[in-house]
C-alpha cells in the first residue's frame, strides 16, 4: 500500500512540475462565441490539455432542450464536444468526464445517452447528485481533454 501511495505521491509531483514549469505553455482562455457574460471560460487549454466548464443542455437561444434528461444530455454533451472542437479537441479526446445531475434517480437515462457519444472509448467517469443545476437544468457536464497538437 505504501508503495502505490508513494507512486501516486511522485506521479503527482512529476504532473504538478510540468504544468508549473517556466517551459509550461501559458493557459489560453477559449471563448468560441465572443467574450463570456459570466465569470468563466468555456474552457482553458494548457499545451494540449483542455479544461472545460460545465455544459448544461441549453439550445443557441439560451433554452433548455424539451424532453427532460434524456434531451438535455444529449444537448449539453453536443455543446461540450463544440466547446472541445473550438479548442482543438473533440469527445473522442476526453480523458475524464463529471456529470452533474439534478436527481441521480435519473442516472440511467442520462447514462443511456451519454454511453452514445462515447461508443469506442469510455473517458473515467465521476457522476455526483446535486442541489441544483443553472437554468434549473437536469444535468450539467464538464470534462478534461487532450488536444491533437499543443
Amino acid at each position: 500500500m505504501y508503495a502505490l501511495y508513494g507512486m501516486l505521491i511522485a506521479a503527482a509531483a512529476a504532473s504538478s512540475a510540468c504544468v508549473h514549469s517556466p517551459a509550461a505553455s501559458a493557459p489560453q482562455y477559449i471563448t468560441p462565441n465572443g467574450p463570456p457574460r459570466s465569470p468563466f471560460s468555456p474552457a482553458v487549454r494548457v499545451g494540449n490539455v483542455i479544461y472545460t466548464s460545465g455544459q448544461i443542455g441549453t439550445d443557441a437561444t439560451g433554452k433548455l432542450a424539451p424532453g427532460g434528461i434524456e434531451a438535455e444530455t444529449r444537448q449539453a454533451l453536443t455543446n461540450l464536444d463544440a466547446v472541445l472542437r473550438a479548442s482543438g479537441s473533440s469527445l473522442q479526446q476526453a480523458v475524464q468526464c463529471t456529470v452533474f445531475l439534478a436527481d441521480m434517480k435519473e442516472w440511467p437515462a442520462m447514462n443511456r445517452v451519454y454511453a452514445t457519444f462515447f461508443p469506442t472509448h469510455k473517458p473515467a467517469r465521476s457522476a455526483v447528485g446535486v442541489n441544483g443545476i443553472a437554468a434549473n437544468g437536469r444535468v450539467e457536464i464538464e470534462c478534461i481533454a487532450v488536444a491533437a497538437h499543443p
